[in-house]
């Protein structure tokens, strides 16, 4: 089984924050008319917008969840407005409660397991031809025995297991536990903030059924909120892919062209470059190259002085200072630089890697690897008469990156002063 990835508060926070908002104004007794008419229209345009935004950028998961998420908000909207206006409910309320007790987490469930393939036409037919048939499915059965059918979902099969405060049908609640799982599950092999944001929404769905007909506006308020998370998500990762790096986890050459542009009067840039890499490269492999890149990027995350880094593209990243001078940043520099020197990579055969931590332990403190030291010169400018743009002072970076790299590498390089540290690039063999 795969290693659990960590888990990331950022991924849910954006849901949670919805989520709160939506129980908040659902709980209300009365809302005021401008909201009232808001959450009335705000499941349609959702279905609408975003559904057009996951058409544009082939998010067929996510426009199902849509579709199911109106489909069934649709369906008790109907019976709750009938029971508002007339204060009794209709003849086929539970059958149509019931159903939808069942068949909006097991869809919802479904298509967010539902993986995304290559081929946008075909998921899109399949998926649409499993929606149409279990709807068409529940629909017949419903129409041709309607006494029946909810006789038998309306059945306590486990008096044991029931309790007073349930409300839906018994096989609804082991039907979201099992859902809630699998997308938890999910979450933790590929931590996404849409797959964050589907856990969160089926926890909003399993409060906002039970409160359908005691909460007056639970209908309206939770379903916009839920259907309003997931186009949050795929905003959320559409920004991710386009200003974050997906190897290094920084922020990427477009983050940090929006960043020079908001910067004051005072500030400096550092360009940083990994000595040898494409020698290293070739002699490890790229997959061993990838963490060099992924250890380079950690160290410089840690730099102090209020540094932000950033994946400037190849081997090559970029320290923005705002609000400081040269002198003020070369400690910090100076400091990530050797971090990055006394890392020692530990190099081994992945195809005998150990199947647990206790053995990978044993094996790096033993002598079943080989180790491996990178460096990193450094490039360091500041805005000043000479240059008066972002774009000057970043060129000027740069000019004083080759410039350590041509004093032997290793080493922080500015306009006027060098630190040198030891030039070191070696391999190991234990």
């Amino acid at each position: 089984m795969p290693r659990l990835a960590a888990f990331r508060l950022g991924h849910f926070l954006p849901a949670l924050l919805l989520l709160g908002g939506g129980l908040l104004a659902a709980t209300l007794p009365t809302l005021t008319d401008f909201f009232t008419s808001l959450f009335n229209v705000l499941p349609t345009s959702l279905l609408l917008l975003g559904g057009t935004f996951c058409v544009v950028y082939g998010r067929q998961r996510e426009l199902f969840m849509l579709l199911v998420l109106y489909l069934g908000y649709f369906l008790l909207d109907e019976q709750a407005d009938y029971y508002l206006e007339f204060g009794v409910v209709r003849e086929d309320a539970a059958l149509v409660f019931h159903l939808c007790s069942l068949l909006l987490p097991a869809l919802y469930g479904l298509f967010a397991l539902w993986q995304e393939r290559t081929h946008l036409i075909q998921d899109l037919v399949a998926r649409a031809a499993v929606l149409l048939a279990v709807v068409g499915v529940a629909a017949a059965l419903a129409r041709r025995y309607p006494q029946e059918l909810e006789q038998w979902l309306s059945v306590i099969r486990w008096p044991s297991l029931h309790a007073e405060w349930m409300s839906l049908v018994q096989f609804a609640y082991p039907l979201f536990l099992l859902v809630m799982l699998a997308l938890l599950v999910q979450y933790l092999r590929t931590p996404r903030p849409v797959h964050g944001v589907q856990f969160v929404g089926a926890l909003a769905l399993l409060w906002m059924l039970p409160n359908t007909f005691i909460h007056p506006h639970a209908l309206q308020v939770m379903s916009s909120v839920v259907m309003l998370m997931i186009v949050v998500g795929v905003a959320h990762e559409a920004y991710q892919m386009a200003f974050r790096d997906e190897l290094t986890g920084l922020p990427g050459r477009r983050a940090l062209n929006e960043r020079l542009q908001r910067l004051g009067r005072n500030y400096v840039i550092a360009m940083a470059d990994v000595d040898h890499f494409k020698r290293f490269n070739d002699t490890h492999g790229h997959d061993v190259g990838d963490q060099v890149l992924r250890l380079v990027a950690s160290q410089l995350r840690k730099v102090g002085g209020g540094g932000k880094v950033y994946r400037y593209g190849g081997e090559e990243f970029t320290l923005v200072f705002a609000g400081k001078t040269v002198d003020q940043c070369l400690p910090h520099l100076e400091a990530v630089r050797q971090a990055v020197e006394r890392y020692q990579i530990q190099l081994r055969d992945r195809q005998q890697r150990p199947s647990d931590d206790k053995q990978g332990r044993q094996r790096r403190s033993g002598s079943g690897a080989s180790q491996v030291s990178v460096t990193v010169s450094i490039g360091v400018a500041q805005r000043g008469e000479e240059q008066r743009s972002a774009e000057d002072v970043l060129k000027a970076a740069d000019k004083a990156l080759y410039g350590a790299k041509s004093a032997g590498r290793n080493c922080v390089s500015t306009q006027v002063q060098r630190r040198r540290g030891a030039v070191k690039l070696k391999t190991e063999q234990a």
